[in-house]
């Protein structure tokens, strides 16, 4: 029988089916005064209990069993530390290129390898121009002419002799030849085939773009020198992070080649740009380097220390539920009920944050399971809004699935339906047909 009155049920839903497609096919419109499925529902109800969740009343057991903790709202200060990662790069004011405004080829290498250590002053190469061998001629001929006229020539001879010479050292040095090699060259009164070219500065030669017997030009870059003795770390920040952190803060960094090992350094830049595809910004840390032990390149795990917020409110991270669209928390009543409560959050440090807005000091909230209760809340939100559904759209009275006579909802009536092939007292049976 059970089978029976399931097919008479669905050849009834059939028939209004059909029924309804083709009023709406004929006219476009339903008969006046008839209602569609949807329209003998009230969902004004649901509606409003689905917008708000609802306060959840839980027992000790309950609470214990889901781990449910509470937690005060206090009035403290918050540490603003950002733990974030950089990376080792050079001290760019602590580099140093070497390179010559004349032409000229490599005679010998003294430094002939990329990571030597140099001091400043050391010979690095001699070079041979063609054009420094003219300019130290000429820097003899001025130099024997002015001798000629102080010996037998008049004022203005003398004058014009000075001169000279005056122009044949200024050439050089504007060459960067040092003035010490000028006297040397004036004092031994012969030239030199080849100049020899010295380190500017103490360093680490990072950067060697020359070999023995190479050609090079003016303005070409020879060596790059860096002294390593202070490091700059390149540290990355969300855009969230940028503002707790400023120049003069202080840095400790930590990196794998030295585990247990801290380095202190100083932020002495932030970086007035953010990156578009990344969203975070810049800042700069300088670390003192003794013993080279920090090398450009190296992963460093940094964190920074920032000036702490004074008498803030703060709660738990725990406490705190982002649904997306709101924050919420759930505050313990005098009756035992949990209730929602939206705040709005500031900055967070380690596993506390701060609240701007929506609790006092003293509140007492939850702060664990609050994705738990916040679902029974929702629950009990759904259920609230079923609960107020108007269901009369729906009346099935008149209509008698026991096999006598069945009536559907628009007035059909189904007692006289033959359905051949099938008789009453087979359908369901097994091997009925």
């Amino acid at each position: 029988m059970k089978t029976r009155n399931q097919i008479f049920m669905a050849i009834i839903f059939v028939l209004v089916a059909v029924g309804a497609v083709a009023v709406y096919g004929m006219g476009g419109k339903a008969p006046e005064g008839a209602q569609t499925p949807a329209e003998g529902h009230d969902h004004s109800t649901m509606a409003a209990g689905a917008d708000e969740a609802q306060p959840v009343s839980l027992s000790a057991e309950a609470s214990r069993r889901i781990g449910v903790t509470y937690a005060t709202v206090t009035k403290g200060s918050l540490p603003r530390t950002v733990r974030t990662v950089g990376f080792v790069t050079y001290d760019e004011t602590r580099l140093a290129t070497v390179n010559l405004k004349i032409d000229g080829w490599v005679e010998k290498l003294f430094v002939d390898f990329t990571g030597a250590p140099v001091q400043a002053g050391q010979p690095l190469l001699e070079v041979y121009s063609p054009g420094l061998v003219t300019a130290q001629e000429e820097l003899l001929l001025a130099k024997n002419l002015l001798r000629q006229t102080e010996e037998s020539g008049g004022v203005r001879s003398r004058e014009n002799a000075e001169e000279l010479l005056a122009a044949a050292r200024r050439r050089l040095t504007y060459w960067d030849i040092p003035e010490e090699e000028i006297r040397a060259i004036e004092e031994r009164g012969t030239i030199t085939k080849t100049l020899t070219i010295h380190s500017p500065a103490t360093g680490i030669v990072v950067e060697k773009n020359v070999v023995e017997g190479g050609r090079i030009m003016a303005g070409m870059d020879l060596y790059r020198i860096a002294d390593l003795s202070r490091v700059w770390i390149e540290v990355e920040l969300f855009e969230k992070d940028i503002s707790l952190i400023g120049e003069g803060e202080h840095g400790m960094v930590s990196f794998e080649a030295y585990p247990g090992e801290m380095f202190h350094g100083s932020v002495t830049y932030v970086y007035p740009t953010i990156s578009a595809s990344s969203r975070t910004g810049k800042v700069r840390l300088e670390l003192s380097n003794p013993g080279l032990k920090i090398k450009p390149g190296m992963y460093a795990q940094v964190e920074l220390q920032g000036s702490p917020l004074e008498e803030t409110l703060l709660v738990p991270r725990t406490a705190v539920l982002q649904t997306g669209e709101r924050t919420m928390v759930f505050h313990r009543m005098s009756n035992g009920q949990l209730h929602p409560m939206e705040v709005v959050t500031g900055l967070s440090s380690g596993d506390q944050i701060q609240i701007l807005s929506g609790l006092t000091e003293g509140t007492v909230v939850v702060s664990s399971a609050t994705f738990l209760i916040d679902a029974e809340s929702n629950l009990g939100a759904a259920m609230a809004g079923m609960a107020g559904m108007d269901h009369s759209g729906m009346d099935m009275g008149g209509m008698d699935m026991g096999g006598g006579e069945v009536v559907d909802t628009s007035g059909h009536d189904m007692s006289g339906m033959d359905m051949p092939g099938m008789a009453p007292d087979t359908i369901g049976r097994p091997g009925g047909s």
